[in-house]
């Protein structure tokens, strides 16, 4: 489970998957079989960036031991 709080701290989602549009890190959530959306969860200067964040949830996930994991989106 990997709970994410968004750039702007107005959201907090339980995401099932994380992806790089550009300069955006959009965070898939499923809420039920029908329900399903996506929402950009931080925006940042360069897709380099954004690809910077996205290891860093990779890390953060890898290195926990626990079933939850939470990060916090970068505000840059």
């Amino acid at each position: 489970m990997l709970w994410i709080l968004t750039q702007n701290k107005q959201s907090m989602m339980n995401v099932k998957d994380v992806s790089v549009k550009g300069k955006h890190i959009v965070g898939f959530v499923e809420n039920s079989f029908l329900d399903q959306w996506n929402k950009i969860m931080g925006k940042y200067e360069s897709n380099e960036r954004a690809l910077e964040i996205l290891a860093e949830i990779f890390t953060k996930i890898d290195e926990s031991n626990s079933a939850a994991v939470t990060f916090t989106m970068p505000q840059k």
